[in-house]
């Protein structure tokens, strides 16, 4: 009974693992060449292999591997690092402004005169 509670939860576990690395790969995906080297970090090509050998880990292997536990390092440290500062010089979501309020313009705040 507690080896099979065991295995359930390695299993959902590896699952979560999977989604965590899935998600970053496709983050780094859709974000811009020129953003990366903005932001100062690693190339788009460098997180895309890292984090595809990441997600075909936890896809192929097991969660008690060691290959996936330096998935899951590499997937963090995308996730932590990398990806605010690539979407922070890409302008967030959508690739519009942050913050200001909502009369602001192009080329300023709109006073109305």
């Amino acid at each position: 009974m507690l080896v099979q509670g065991f295995n359930e939860l390695m299993f959902w576990v590896s699952w979560g693992l999977l989604l965590f690395s899935l998600f970053a790969f496709i983050d780094a995906a859709i974000r811009r060449e020129d953003a990366y080297r903005a932001a100062d970090k690693q190339t788009k090509p460098f997180w895309l292999i890292l984090l595809g050998i990441a997600t075909a880990a936890n896809l192929f292997l097991s969660v008690m591997s060691f290959i996936p536990i330096i998935g899951l390092i590499a997937t963090i440290v995308y996730m932590v690092d990398a990806r605010p500062a690539i979407r922070q010089v890409s302008g967030g979501r959508g690739g519009g402004r942050r913050g200001g309020a909502s009369s602001a313009g192009p080329y300023g705040p709109f006073n109305g005169r």
